[in-house]
């Protein structure tokens, strides 16, 4: 099954994956960890609910990532749902070449309860998770977490949506 998507077999190519794909609408979040006393985070639209009972969750990882060997190593994790307003923290998380030391500076957050990984303020909600297990992907890892603890902040408003490349809103159908 997996040579089928290797890229000197007939599948497709990483390029017409990437091209399909960017036609998927997916919700924004930034996973955040706390490691070696320093807070790391990415932007994140590879994350799911994976199980009721347990409660389980995933995000995908890329292993070139600053993040990965964060978010592998720490064991603990949290995911901010973004709101629509927050197009911009969602620029910010996703910048790769950011200064890890003030990549928190002006960006309004709370340490989640267990573990202290940081939760973004003016969220939708968030999860705060323990690693379950872990998947090699590919160029990826997917991290599957048993969630601890959740808080809807704001179902109010609107989530933010990435499509085609480009952060939007839903339109509201209320």
């Amino acid at each position: 099954m997996h040579e089928l998507w290797s890229a000197n077999s007939a599948g497709a190519s990483p390029e017409r994956l990437r091209e399909v794909m960017a036609e998927f609408a997916a919700g924004v979040t930034v996973v955040t960890t706390v490691w070696q006393g320093m807070p790391h985070a990415m932007t994140a639209t590879a994350f799911s609910s994976v199980s009721l009972t347990p409660p389980l969750v995933l995000v995908c990882v890329g292993k070139s990532s600053r993040f990965h060997h964060a978010v592998t190593q720490a064991g603990t994790w949290a995911v901010s749902i973004l709101s629509a307003d927050q197009v911009q923290i969602a620029r910010h998380f996703s910048h790769s070449g950011r200064d890890l030391a003030t990549q928190f500076d002006g960006v309004p957050h709370t340490p989640a309860p267990h573990c202290g990984a940081p939760v973004l303020d003016g969220a939708q909600g968030w999860l705060e998770c323990v690693t379950y297990d872990k998947h090699d992907a590919g160029d990826h890892t997917i991290v599957v977490g048993r969630v601890l603890a959740t808080s809807v902040e704001s179902a109010d408003s609107a989530p933010l949506t990435y499509h085609r490349g480009t952060y939007s809103r839903l339109p509201d159908i209320r």
